[in-house]
């Protein structure tokens, strides 16, 4: 039997039964060993990541003595293997240009003072004793030996200053970029060259790769050479973007010289609709994404929405750290990590703990006894999560892909209308996937178009053919409308575009039913200015009412915005058919500061277009997260449950540290068919369950942290 199919199976049940190889055993401690054997053996190359990597930094500065010095490759390894680790990302060359394996090309890149000049191979040869897999890290654009010894291979604005993340002068950090369109990109495939000759490369972490209207020589003669004029910072940055592109497929074509099967991925900090162009240069996507270390809690969520559904195997990376990258001798709380790794499983994706090796060569034992019981709880719930695939109804394009074509290439991480969107729709238990305007729109029930998403032929025929097909549309602002935001792109919107609206605050007018259902009678503001339609085929859902005047250093009334007149304005939310339009920027706005009524006014639109939804938790709180996965091998549905409440209990940002449970909590379902049993996993405990109005209703005893729920 091929691996593969023995893998596919091999399972561990709820009910408490292995399979292996389609045989089913008792759960003995010696037939879960073997299970695990199973899973953990050496994979094939195709085969998907593993699911408890460490990617482990060793940035280490020239200046440190005693580099490795208490090194141990079997601790080292035993301790990896203790914490329940697979897979480890290990440094070829760090951000201080530093290699830690054996060179003959580059001796004076050795770092000065390491005792342990075979130091990754000791590291690998020891793993691969233990079958923890050894991806190699190597850095790109930030090496600060590099840009000391070669300052004409950096990027450089129209002043000639580098490119830095906020880096002066006199400022610490290795922060300048190396420009990949210099004679750096041939010492690079040198140096990766002889690290194939070197060690066993099982796969490539390529960090840092950035683009920027870079101005330097090389850049400048590559535009003159094509005619194109530098001296608008948008061409500079769309050449650059242009090589960028094909250095990643260069690359990759490059290694692929060396070895057919290495796995391959660029990073750059975030993944989003920029990287379709260059999906043929990797095997597989990982997200960084450290909520303490500047992305925040949304990030992650966006993210993996949108990676899971372009064709690649997907890894999830926080860190172990409080904060962020480099913060030695620190721990997050352990309740924070399970729900960053949960959150990672419930998302389909792979598990990955950043931490930096102290520069004596020592892991630290009470990270890895953190990590440990993190990826103790991980190991038991892998089974479910093996060739899982997400069920999802709601489409949510991405304003990442025109922000890009609007600014040249900027875009933000972390997008304000995207993050006020995901927060929505997850506090609605909804189920739904990020995507852009190639992905397959007939997957999906209702599409949302949120705040600015301008429609071009190619969008609009593709929207078009979606409503002709039964799907509905939610769209607000400005999105719906043409390029040139002059005009609704399609007439399926009843509704002629006028302009900005007159008045701003202005205010809605709720009668507590149909799109303001659960939200009182009465008048409630929309801080952020909307736009004026009107009306041509459409029907108003809400209108506006209007203040007494726009408050300005003339005309002003109390401490903020001017009340309502009380005065009929203009329509706040219409519908044509399957069409809903919100004139306010409902999602950027509910990013700001979270407005319930925006909420609420969004979820009852879904409500219309999708009356039965995959899940509902109607006495679950807010902050609870619903995510229902398919393991079609297994004849399987999982129902990811978390309850995890971020809070901001210091300035810079969330931590997770209680967990606390909801007890009793109703669970419903839209199922194709009936379920034969419904068990809490790991745990085996079968819940009894009903038919109620086409849909399976049970209760969960209690939800503590994470609950997975096998629906066989």
């Amino acid at each position: 039997m091929k691996r593969r199919d023995f893998l596919q199976k091999s399972s561990l049940t709820a009910a408490g039964a292995i399979v292996l190889a389609g045989q089913s055993l008792p759960t003995t401690a010696g037939n879960l060993k073997a299970f695990h054997q199973v899973q953990e053996t050496p994979l094939e190359q195709g085969l998907p990541l593993r699911f408890r990597q460490v990617h482990l930094d060793f940035h280490t500065s020239g200046h440190i003595p005693d580099v490795a010095a208490d090194f141990d490759p079997e601790r080292f390894a035993d301790t990896l293997k203790k914490a329940n680790v697979n897979s480890v990302t290990l440094f070829g060359r760090c951000h201080h240009g530093y290699i830690y394996h054996q060179t003959d090309q580059f001796p004076e890149r050795r770092h000065p003072h390491n005792k342990h000049p075979k130091l990754l191979e000791e590291q690998i040869a020891a793993c691969h004793k233990r079958n923890i897999r050894t991806p190699i890290y190597v850095t790109v654009q930030w090496d600060e030996f590099t840009a000391r010894e070669h300052p004409e291979w950096l990027m450089r604005d129209e002043q000639g200053r580098p490119f830095a993340f906020g880096n002066g002068t006199f400022d610490p950090g290795f922060y300048e970029h190396l420009c990949i369109h210099t004679p750096y990109l041939d010492f690079l495939k040198a140096y990766l060259k002889e690290l194939f000759e070197k060690v066993p490369v099982q796969g490539l972490f390529l960090d840092i790769h950035h683009v920027f209207p870079n101005a330097n020589e090389a850049c400048l003669a590559g535009m003159r050479k094509k005619g194109i004029d530098a001296s608008k910072p948008a061409n500079r940055l769309a050449y650059y973007q242009e090589v960028m592109e094909n250095y990643k497929h260069d690359m990759t074509a490059f290694i692929r010289q060396m070895d057919k099967n290495c796995l391959i991925f660029f990073n750059g900090g975030h993944i989003g609709p920029a990287i379709r162009s260059t999906l043929p240069a990797y095997t597989h996507l990982e997200i960084e994404s450290l909520p303490s270390g500047g992305w925040g809690y949304l990030h992650f969520p966006l993210t993996v929405r949108y990676a899971r559904t372009v064709g690649k195997d997907v890894m999830g990376m926080t860190g172990k750290f409080h904060t962020s990258w480099g913060d030695f001798h620190s721990l997050k709380n352990q309740a924070a990590l399970e729900y960053e790794c949960f959150m990672m499983l419930a998302m389909n994706a792979k598990c990955s703990i950043g931490d930096q090796l102290h520069p004596r060569g020592v892991l630290d034992a009470a990270t890895y006894d953190l990590i440990g019981k993190v990826y103790s709880q991980v190991a038991q719930k892998e089974p479910w999560c093996y060739g899982a695939t997400a069920v999802t109804e709601i489409g949510l394009l991405s304003t990442e892909e025109f922000d890009m074509k609007e600014t040249q290439g900027e875009s933000s991480r972390t997008p304000e209308t995207m993050m006020g969107a995901v927060r929505m729709l997850q506090e609605g238990k909804h189920q739904f996937d990020v995507i852009d305007s190639q992905s397959d729109f007939s997957a999906y029930k209702v599409l949302i178009l949120p705040d600015r998403i301008p429609v071009d032929s190619a969008l609009k025929t593709k929207l078009e053919r979606f409503l002709e097909q039964g799907g509905g549309i939610i769209a607000s602002h400005y999105a719906g409308l043409t390029p040139d935001y002059k005009a609704f792109a399609l007439p399926q919107f009843g509704l002629r575009f006028k302009g900005d609206a007159p008045y701003s605050p202005d205010f809605i007018a709720l009668d507590g039913k149909g799109i303001g259902e659960g939200l009182p009678a009465t008048e409630l503001v929309m801080y952020m200015k909307g736009t004026e339609v009107e009306i041509t085929q459409a029907q108003p859902l809400l209108m506006t009412h209007v203040p007494y005047f726009n408050r300005t250093w003339e005309h002003f009334s109390s401490h903020k915005h001017t009340p309502s007149s009380g005065k009929l304005g203009y329509p706040a939310v219409t519908q044509q058919g399957k069409v809903i339009y919100f004139a306010h920027p409902v999602f950027k706005q509910y990013a700001r500061n979270a407005p319930r009524w925006c909420r609420e006014m969004v979820l009852n639109a879904i409500k219309i277009l999708l009356p039965e939804p995959l899940v509902r938790l109607p006495e679950a709180p807010t902050a609870t997260i619903a995510a229902l996965n398919e393991q079609k091998a297994q004849n399987r549905y999982v129902l990811h449950l978390l309850h995890y409440v971020p809070e901001r209990r210091g300035n810079d940002f969330d931590i997770i540290e209680d967990v606390l449970p909801v007890n009793n909590l109703t669970v419903s379902l839209r199922l194709p068919r009936l379920p034969k049993q419904i068990t809490t996993v790991p745990q085996g405990q079968k819940l009894s369950f009903r038919q109620q109005n086409g849909r399976v209703v049970f209760t969960l005893p209690i939800l503590k942290g994470h609950q997975m729920i096998e629906i066989k």
